[in-house]
């Protein structure tokens, strides 16, 4: 418990009774009040001065001589003189000096207070009104700290209810033993300081916790007999103006604990990783002696021993002051303290410097800084963890081929939920431009841009079995040299139909396909989908090459686009935040999500019909389709999982992508360089990027219920189709598969059984053949043997 003053008569309660008279005016009337009064009672003053002389001597006239008896009592005038100079000088040469000294006196003195001390003083009720420092606090969606932003002054406020008894005592033993007794400050501090000042020395010591808190709130630092006297007044107008609890407990928040830590509660988390309410004795002794020296008693600093020393000190205080025992002193004493260790207090720091950027164009910076805004984020950090060790593991295994960084993304394609952001591989790697947040700069993205085409052109009247001729074409523009676009390996694939010709990323089939449709037009989607790097730049600016990378995007716009086709034609622009308080706790911003699919409160819009988002889906997750040009068995497949998938690797071999998903799961992946130096060689979906997917999505799946993207909407049927052919199939087709179509798409012919009649071979004994030789279509790629095309087992 506190100690309580002594309630007996003293004379310096007395004279601080008297001293928070005049002061207390100036607290509640204001300065022009106070200086009015101030400038009365002068005249007053100087009335004494000079009425006292001149009544004595009436006084003296009309006394009687010895013997003599009145006849009336004596009357004695007394009027207020007047100060005029033309009064003053017909008076005796003595009131008529003493007034005129007295009123230049009186005149200096207050002349030289006003300017010297009161010229620019603060009001104390600053204290109360003033903006103060708070920091902004990013957290996870499951309250994980994530960063703390501050300008300065990292604090966080806490009622003096919350900070342990034995803290008080602790802070008021070592900093303030009278802190009940006196009106402000110790006179005794005040004598010292003034000699101090006089010998030429710092003036330091001596001040009242009131003081410390007028000192580090309402006045500069500055070591002067100005600024002290100063603060002497201002401690007495605080002190008259609030009650001792309200004084600790603004100390308590205000104090500087050491660096940027500033106030009990961070000072306790800062330390000891708790809050300041679960402080022991030992702790709370421990923290009670920082503010004296922060730098020399800090457990991190070059003489850790001081701190405990002064611990020792605080301590021996409780006991002389008789807050505690010498037993308990020396039980706290032998306490062992655990610190926390000094490291750096960021947790995904691409993420948290994202949103800080968002919070500042929203809030303003200095809100940011300094407004105390709690801020509860969509990111799960215990994915953010997984998706770091990926491309951490990753980017070791790739060294040789001159990869040095990658970058990844997880969201929620429904809700748009950021769940994961890595920009680069390690952020505090300077010499690697390690703060450079790939996800937000603009990257070529290869062959993963091509689902955006193809998805146009199912708009204007193409399939999933649309053929088209992977074969050579050069196509010129004027005041341009001939473009003649190249597939990943370097062959030609002959007749293909779509789904094969996107799950296997040809390039001219998407050449071709762009050519057909306008580049206009796929530029337009693009836009609509969510990609905004193009939003400034006319469809003229790009060409053939936009289907295979041409157009820079940044990450986050690719997981908006492809979280299109995840989210059935939905685009939900990406979001970071959960909700939103300012210091006082009340909500600035909640996110309105989950979504109703009715009203759509998420804020997203209808950019692609729904049954061309599943017929991409569908492509992308058909890992027979992909067969050709990955095999059977690569990192783009997931056991038991059915996911969608698109690579793209761009020609100069600087970015390399892979980009998946489910239905409430997106992970997007870069790798390359930051510096945009070409990669030695990078196997798609062997190396680089996918090996990440692969390991991001496996730890967002739960082995033991497997995803499917479900069955297919209205409007979409199935046909079972002939693959080389594209038509309905026949009997004699080689390879069949159910293939989805928009009601009045689907091929309305069939294959014709003559395409695949085996060619004449007459048998050597003249007799004709029992087995025909299997049939092959004519002009058309042949694809593996025995290779699964049917939608039921896609992704299998």
């Amino acid at each position: 418990m506190r100690k309580k003053p002594n309630q007996s008569f003293n004379t310096r309660a007395f004279f601080f009774s008297l001293l928070r008279f005049p002061l207390s005016i100036l607290v509640f009337f204001g300065r022009p009040f106070y200086y009015a009064c101030t400038f009365l009672l002068l005249y007053i003053y100087a009335f004494s001065i000079i009425s006292v002389p001149t009544l004595w001597e009436q006084l003296k006239q009309k006394i009687p001589k010895k013997g003599k008896v009145p006849r009336k009592p004596p009357e004695l005038v007394l009027r207020f003189p007047s100060l005029s100079p033309s009064a003053l000088l017909r008076g005796t040469p003595t009131v008529m000096y003493s007034g005129i000294a007295a009123i230049f006196m009186l005149t200096a003195l207050t002349t030289f207070s006003y300017f010297y001390i009161f010229k620019d003083l603060p009001s104390p009720k600053e204290l109360i009104t003033r903006k103060q420092i708070l920091t902004t606090k990013i957290y996870d969606r499951n309250h994980v700290v994530l960063y703390k932003m501050f300008k300065d002054e990292n604090r966080t406020l806490v009622p003096l209810s919350t900070v342990p008894i034995p803290l008080q005592q602790a802070t008021i033993a070592i900093e303030d033993k009278d802190f009940y007794a006196h009106g402000g400050f110790s006179l005794r501090g005040i004598a010292r300081a003034m000699v101090a000042n006089i010998q030429g020395k710092k003036i330091e010591g001596g001040s009242t916790i009131t003081q410390q808190l007028i000192k580090n709130t309402l006045l500069t630092p500055e070591k002067t007999l100005r600024r002290k006297i100063r603060e002497v007044i201002l401690s007495v107008m605080v002190e008259a103006m609030v009650n001792k609890e309200k004084i600790l407990e603004m100390y308590f928040n205000e104090v500087s604990y050491g660096g940027s830590v500033y106030g009990v509660e961070e000072a306790s988390r800062r330390y000891f990783d708790k809050s300041v309410r679960d402080l022991s004795l030992a702790e709370s002794a421990y923290l009670a002696g920082l503010p004296q020296a922060p730098s020399a008693f800090s457990p991190f600093g070059p003489t850790p021993e001081l701190g405990f020393t002064r611990q020792q000190q605080v301590l021996q205080r409780m006991v002389e002051d008789g807050y505690i025992t010498q037993e308990h002193a020396t039980k706290a004493s032998e306490e062992k303290l655990v610190f926390r260790a000094d490291i750096n207090d960021i947790k995904a720091p691409h993420f948290v410097m994202y949103v800080r950027d968002l919070l500042a164009k929203q809030f303003g910076e200095d809100t940011v800084s300094q407004g105390g805004l709690e801020v509860v984020t969509t990111l799960d950090y215990g994915v953010q963890q997984a998706a770091e060790k990926a491309v951490d593991q990753e980017m070791a295994r790739v060294q040789r081929f001159h990869i040095t960084n990658g970058a990844t993304l997880v969201t929620n394609p429904k809700d748009g939920e950021i769940l994961a952001m890595v920009g680069s591989r390690n952020y505090f790697d300077i010499a690697r431009d390690g703060q450079v947040n790939v996800t937000i700069r603009p990257r070529q993205p290869g062959s993963s841009i091509k689902p955006l085409t193809y998805a146009t052109a199912f708009e204007h009247g193409f399939t999933p079995s649309t053929i088209l001729d992977d074969s050579p074409v050069t196509y010129t523009t004027i005041g341009s040299p001939p473009y003649s676009p190249k597939n990943y390996d370097g062959a030609f694939h002959g007749k293909v139909p779509v789904r094969i010709a996107l799950a296997s990323s040809y390039n001219i089939p998407a050449v071709k396909t762009l050519a057909t449709i306008g580049i206009k037009t796929v530029v337009e989607k693009a836009r609509e989908m969510g990609i905004t790097t193009w939003e400034d730049q006319r469809a003229s600016q790009f060409g053939l090459s936009l289907t295979l990378g041409g157009g820079e995007v940044k990450m986050t716009d690719m997981a908006m686009l492809y979280g299109t086709f995840a989210n059935n034609g939905m685009s939900v622009p990406l979001n970071p935040f959960l909700l939103i308080k300012n210091a006082k706790g009340e909500v600035l911003y909640k996110n309105p999500c989950p979504a109703d699919p009715q009203t759509n409160p998420c804020g997203g819009k209808r950019s692609l019909d729904p049954r061309i988002a599943y017929q991409i889906t569908n492509i992308l997750a058909d890992n027979a389709a992909r067969a050709p040009a990955f095999g059977m068995n690569s990192v783009l497949t997931i056991q038991k999982q059915q996911v969608a998938v698109k690579t793209g690797t761009t020609n100069s071999m600087r970015d390399n992508w892979t980009l998946g998903y489910t239905t409430n799961r997106l992970v997007a992946v870069w790798v390359g360089n930051n510096d945009n130096s070409p990669m030695s060689y990078v196997a798609s979906g062997i190396t680089g990027a996918s090996p990440i997917w692969n390991a991001v999505m496996r730890s967002l799946l739960d082995e033991t219920r497997p995803h499917t993207f479900g069955s297919a909407p209205d409007g979409l049927i199935k046909k079972r189709i002939c693959v080389p052919t594209g038509t309905l199939s026949c009997q004699a087709c080689p390879v069949q598969r159910d293939d989805y179509f928009i009601l009045g798409t689907e091929p309305k012919t069939a294959c014709k059984n003559e395409t695949f009649a085996p060619p004449e071979q007459p048998p050597a004994d003249g007799t004709q053949n029992q087995t025909p030789p299997t049939p092959q279509p004519r002009n058309i790629q042949p694809l593996p043997r025995n290779t699964i095309l049917d939608g039921a087992t896609t992704g299998q």
